[in-house]
């Protein structure tokens, strides 16, 4: 089938590539100059395993394009995906202004039958929306549908997701719909869940929601366990073996960040609000989330006493391993933690030196980790990189001043960290 997607962003693109992957023809597009012609010369505008790869091979088989003429994209295609930013407004409130500018400008330019996809998070009802938008648009009552298709894409694995899905979920109001969108899906074998639009919406803000609600309990058991002298790792791992629970999303840290979890608990929030019900529970998640952050530089405060003068050296920036998206990522806030209580931050990420840079004052960015520890009072582990795991842990001790170390992904072995010398603190343990 001829696909457009309309946002090159993070879910855009990779949804584009991995459709061109399924044997469709894909056309990327976006009003970005820049990111266009970066990707029409082989580059990639975010870093994300395996996306590069996947997009030279279709490229070059004639089977993804990209471009910034949405008339183009329109015209070539038969389902258009919608995978445009609904960045947050100030009451936490989705701003859906792109989603409805890409409707109209779908509507207007159309000639004949479109099916048009939310790929985008959006709030419930949106389809209803988009829906009453084009057919105020449309020129001579061209048809179309309109449907929902949640991304559930973790940054950092989400070509293997979209290539590998627990479920693919489809929302839509016609049998037309449903078996374009059945046709389109059906080369990856997936389990679908068919339903109505609303509940398709809805599927992904309770998703993200519920996984942000694990994050912030086991994160408030950390906090009971460190108080009870017991290990939450140990706690996770009993929890997690029971199979109504599971483990995944049951470590303790530093908290959640990136683009996805802070978002859309505040927008489910809001359509709770609109809807009627007051969702106590998703801010206590936020607030828990929130505090997490806190109680990691009370815990460098606690060994090192005073701050002022003191340098700590950060290992980890961007929200995630894997990923240079500093969006919401927990280093931010707890970089300017230090920074307010006067310490000197010299830090260091595989990925997200670039990102970091923009958005972080007084900083030292360091080539390396064994660079960002030399002369340091402590250094703090914040993103759980694969490359901090396999640290040598006797030249990091070496460098620094002090031998501390502040673990807040749980990485090290504490008896381990303790016999080379070192003073730990992990979260919960």
């Amino acid at each position: 089938m001829n696909i457009g997607v309309v946002g090159s962003g993070h879910v855009g693109l990779v949804t584009g590539a991995c459709l061109a992957e399924l044997g469709h023809t894909s056309i990327c597009d976006d009003d970005d100059v820049r990111k266009i012609e970066m990707l029409k010369n082989g580059q990639m505008p975010f870093y994300e395993p395996g996306l590069k790869e996947m997009v030279d091979r279709n490229v070059a088989a004639g089977r993804l394009e990209f471009t910034t003429d949405i008339a183009h994209t329109i015209e070539r295609s038969r389902a258009l995906f919608i995978a445009v930013g609904t960045p947050p407004r100030e009451d936490g409130e989705a701003d859906l202004s792109t989603v409805e500018a890409v409707a109209s400008r779908i509507a207007e330019t159309m000639r004949e039958y479109k099916l048009v996809v939310e790929k985008s998070t959006v709030p419930v009802h949106t389809g209803i929306q988009i829906k009453r938008t084009m057919e105020m648009r449309r020129k001579n009552d061209v048809e179309f549908d309109v449907a929902s298709n949640p991304e559930f894409l973790r940054e950092g694995s989400a070509v293997h997701d979209f290539m590998n899905p627990d479920r693919v979920v489809i929302g839509f109001e016609t049998e037309r719909a449903r078996r374009n969108l059945l046709e389109i899906y059906g080369p990856l074998k997936a389990p679908i869940i068919e339903t109505d639009m609303q509940s398709a919406e809805i599927i992904k803000h309770a998703s993200n929601s519920f996984l942000s609600m694990k994050i912030s309990f086991i994160n408030a058991i950390s906090i009971i366990c460190e108080m009870a002298g017991a290990d939450v790792l140990k706690v996770a791992e009993g929890v997690g073996m029971d199979k109504r629970i599971g483990r995944a999303f049951l470590d303790a840290g530093v908290g959640f960040g990136g683009f996805c979890f802070p978002k859309d608990i505040r927008a489910f929030v809001r359509i709770a609000e609109k809807l009627g019900y007051d969702f106590r529970l998703l801010k206590e998640v936020e607030r828990i989330n929130e505090e997490q952050k806190e109680r990691f530089v009370a815990k460098v405060k606690e060994v090192l006493w005073n701050l002022s003068g003191k340098t700590i050296g950060v290992l980890g920036l961007a929200f995630k391993p894997n990923t240079d998206d500093m969006r919401y990522a927990p280093s931010l806030d707890i970089i300017n933690g230090l920074l307010s209580e006067g310490a000197k931050v010299k830090a260091y990420d595989p990925a997200a030196m670039d990102a970091a840079k923009k958005l972080l004052n007084n900083v030292e960015f360091c080539k390396d980790p064994y660079d960002t520890a030399k002369d340091a009072d402590a250094v703090a582990l914040v993103t759980e990189w694969e490359e901090f795991e396999k640290l040598d842990l006797e030249k990091l001790k070496t460098v620094m001043r002090s031998p501390v170390l502040i673990d807040g992904r749980n990485v090290f072995d504490p008896e381990t960290i303790q016999e080379l010398g070192f003073v730990y603190k992990g979260m919960g343990r």
